[in-house]
């Protein structure tokens, strides 16, 4: 089975999640925005084999320790879409502004695009381009388990931010509405921030987004 552990970090409280095969241990951690001492111990804590990186988009809290880490494990960068390279050349200075630790740009190993797919262990997951909070944003998809990491796409009872730059209000919706909620009502998804939630409890109650949304 794929198993995943959310560990909130930074001063953002974002969430990362460590994503592993329960049989050969090999792990992903997705969007290493800070405090790697939490994450690699965790790793250690659950006997993993860190072995990737995988990045939703390219926002400071998401995305500010990348570099640290990949130089540390000699880890590959997965994702996100190439869109987002203008927030990784920002790091530096978006991390200066916000009060987090010094970060430094990366180059993904791979960029990400709408149906690529990433695979860990015995396990495949799918990718979709969403962009709308930001242009590059991905979200992975694992259908047998029947959970999504969605990074700031969507939360529990409201959705991603637009109002930075090159953010799309009706781009965030049409990637929820079109490539999100017809993947089916059972599954649950991981948040970049907060609770996690279901696509069919969004569709249904959101107030962004869902059946009754202006």
């Amino acid at each position: 089975m794929l198993q995943y552990q959310t560990i909130p970090v930074t001063p953002f409280q974002q969430n990362s999640s460590l994503v592993w095969d329960d049989v050969t241990k090999q792990a992903a951690v997705i969007d290493p925005g800070g405090d790697l001492h939490l994450l690699l111990g965790a790793v250690v804590k659950l006997g993993l084999q860190l072995e990737q990186i995988w990045i939703t988009h390219g926002h400071v809290d998401h995305a500010a320790a990348t570099d640290e880490l990949a130089e540390r494990l000699q880890l590959p960068i997965i994702g996100p879409h190439q869109a987002d390279q203008f927030w990784i050349d920002g790091l530096p200075q978006a991390a200066a502004g916000y009060g987090f630790p010094p970060a430094k740009p990366f180059k993904p190993t791979r960029w990400l695009q709408d149906g690529d797919t990433v695979t860990l262990g015995h396990h495949t997951l799918q990718v979709r381009h969403c962009p709308g909070h930001t242009p590059g944003h991905v979200v992975f998809i694992h259908t047998p388990s029947r959970v999504a990491f969605v990074g700031d796409v969507l939360f529990a009872g409201s959705i991603g931010r637009t109002d930075f730059p090159r953010g799309n209000h009706a781009d965030l919706l049409a990637s929820i509405r079109g490539k999100l909620f017809p993947l089916g009502d059972d599954i649950r998804f991981v948040p970049g921030h907060g609770p996690t939630s279901s696509f069919g409890a969004e569709r249904r109650s959101n107030p962004y987004v869902g059946a009754n949304a202006r």
